[in-house]
Parts: structure tokens; C-alpha cells; sequence
């Protein structure tokens, strides 16, 4: 089926085992790790399944009692775009059962027999979203995300070289645009000039010229992707839309850690890093909420 294929959603496809029933997602959550460094995982009490329009029926986990998720894998600071919940955790759940290391035995059920590899597993997920009414720029920034760990891991079905001209291909175009990026970046505010889509024009004009720029090279590297050009492209622009918001993210998240670390092992730095949020709401309540300013 094709990812451009007009799809109506069917929230019915995913069901309880054995029922048409709507699936009842049961977690149990787990922690490893000591006590300044704790991973959370979740293991899954209750078995889904989804109704393929390929495959047929496939039930998550195989195996309830070892099967650990960690609901939609998704980067702390990108939880803004894509939360851990919300109505494409069936399908992340699904996806981490139909996904594992191949000298790992399958982690879920085919009622119909099939085998999965990575490639069609990312295949159900993309129409699983659709199922679940994801949003559509939701799903494919996911799936997009997916295929590019896929890439990454490579396929059973790959040989040597093609798995290493898809890692080339994925890992040229977040290169060069994450390079390109900054090189804008430094364009827009005249550090330098070498941008040649921004040139020496007006602070508007270069902005223009830059977004373009985010739009066009990401596509014509994505092309390079074979396959997965969709995917591809997704990645590209994604990355070079979402580039100076994830450095920002990225030095917040840091700040914060940085706070965390001092104040465990200082309590004055406690009291002093909490007088600091203080002052700062303070001073945001007086400049934009005052009505005496």
C-alpha cells in the first residue's frame, strides 16, 4: 500500500486478544538503575492486538512476562512534539513488539504465521497511526524517526552494501544539513557570508532564503535515500526546521541537569537556585502583568 494511499480510519483494527473488544492497555512500570540514574520501563499486562490489512492479525507481547517497552521511544526534549502517550501509543506498542535483535526470538504473535522485518514493521506502524487518527504531521515525523533507526540497524533482507549505502545516504543528509543549518544561521546574522540561496540582502530576504533553503536541500538529499526518500526528505526538513529549537531545548535540558547536580550534592545551591526562579517569576510578573509597568 502506498503511504500516499487515502486511508479512513479504523480504530476498531486494534482489539483486545481473542475479542473485538477495544484494547485495554495495562502497564506495569519499571525501575532499574541507582539511585541518581534510574531507568523507567513498562511491562505489559495485558495482550493487543492489530488487524493488518497485509499481515492479519498480530498480538503484542508474545511473551507478557518478559516484554518490556518504554511507550513511545522518544528524546526528553522532543516530548513536546511527540509525547510518550497519547492515541499513537497502540501503534508504539505494537511497533516495539514487531521489532527485535535478531538473535532475539519474535516478541509477538502472528495468528496468520508471518514473518515481520524491521522494513514491514515500520509499514504496519505508519498504517496503525493512520488507524488511530494520529495527526498526520505527528505520524509521519514518527515514522520518519523509525525508518531511520531502521536504516541505521540495518534489515535481515539487506545485503552488506545496501545496508551501507542507505547508512551513508541517511548519514550524509543529517550531516550536511545540520552543517548547513548553522552555516545559515551565521549568514542571517552577517558572520559570515557563504550562503549562496541568502547572499547579501536585507534581514527578511535572507530569512526567506534560509527557510527555502531548509525546504529544498533536505528534498534533493532525501531523493538519495532510494526507498525511503519519503522518509528521507521528512528527516531533512525536519531537522533543518527544528535545528535551532533543538539546540535550545538541548542547553535548557543541560542547565537543568547541571542544577539538579549541584543542588543534590549542595543544599545552599538549592536555596540559591530556587531564589534565582524566584526572582526571575517576579521579574516577568512585573514586565508583563503588572498594571504598573
Amino acid at each position: 500500500m502506498s503511504p500516499w494511499t487515502p486511508v479512513r480510519p479504523e480504530p476498531e483494527r486494534f482489539h483486545d486478544e481473542g475479542s473485538a473488544d477495544p484494547p485495554r492497555i495495562v502497564l506495569e512500570r519499571v525501575e532499574s538503575g541507582d539511585l541518581h540514574r534510574r531507568t523507567e520501563r513498562f511491562r505489559m499486562l495485558h495482550r493487543i492486538a492489530y488487524r493488518d490489512r497485509e499481515y492479519g492479525d498480530l498480538l503484542v507481547p508474545a511473551d507478557l512476562g518478559s516484554f518490556e517497552t518504554d511507550l513511545t521511544s522518544v528524546p526528553t526534549i522532543f516530548t513536546w512534539l511527540v509525547p510518550r502517550t497519547g492515541r499513537h501509543l497502540p501503534p508504539a506498542l505494537l511497533h516495539d513488539g514487531l521489532v527485535h535483535a535478531p538473535d532475539e526470538l519474535p516478541t509477538y504473535l502472528s495468528v496468520e504465521g508471518h514473518v515481520l522485518d524491521r522494513v514491514a514493521a515500520d509499514r504496519v506502524f505508519r498504517a496503525a497511526m493512520r488507524d488511530t487518527d494520529t495527526g498526520p504531521v505527528r505520524s509521519w515525523l514518527v515514522w520518519s524517526a523509525v525508518t531511520l533507526s531502521t536504516i541505521w540497524h540495518g534489515s535481515a533482507s539487506w545485503s552488506p552494501a545496501r545496508h551501507l549505502r542507505y547508512r551513508l545516504a541517511a548519514l550524509a543528509t543529517v550531516l550536511v544539513v545540520a552543517v548547513l543549518g548553522v552555516l545559515a544561521t551565521l549568514d542571517l546574522f552577517d558572520v559570515i557570508d557563504g550562503v549562496p540561496w541568502m547572499g547579501e540582502r536585507s534581514f527578511a530576504r535572507e530569512l526567506a532564503g534560509g527557510l527555502a533553503g531548509a525546504v529544498v536541500v533536505p528534498l534533493l538529499l532525501g531523493l538519495t535515500w532510494g526507498r525511503f526518500a519519503i522518509a528521507g526528505v521528512v528527516t531533512g526538513v525536519a531537522l533543518a526546521v527544528l535545528l535551532h529549537v533543538t539546540v535550545a531545548l538541548a542547553l535548557i535540558t543541560l542547565a537543568y541537569q547541571a542544577a539538579e547536580w549541584v543542588a543534590r550534592r549542595t543544599p545552599v545551591a538549592a536555596v540559591v537556585i530556587a531564589g534565582v526562579v524566584i526572582t526571575a517569576d517576579l521579574v516577568l510578573v512585573v514586565l508583563f502583568v503588572s498594571p504598573f509597568r
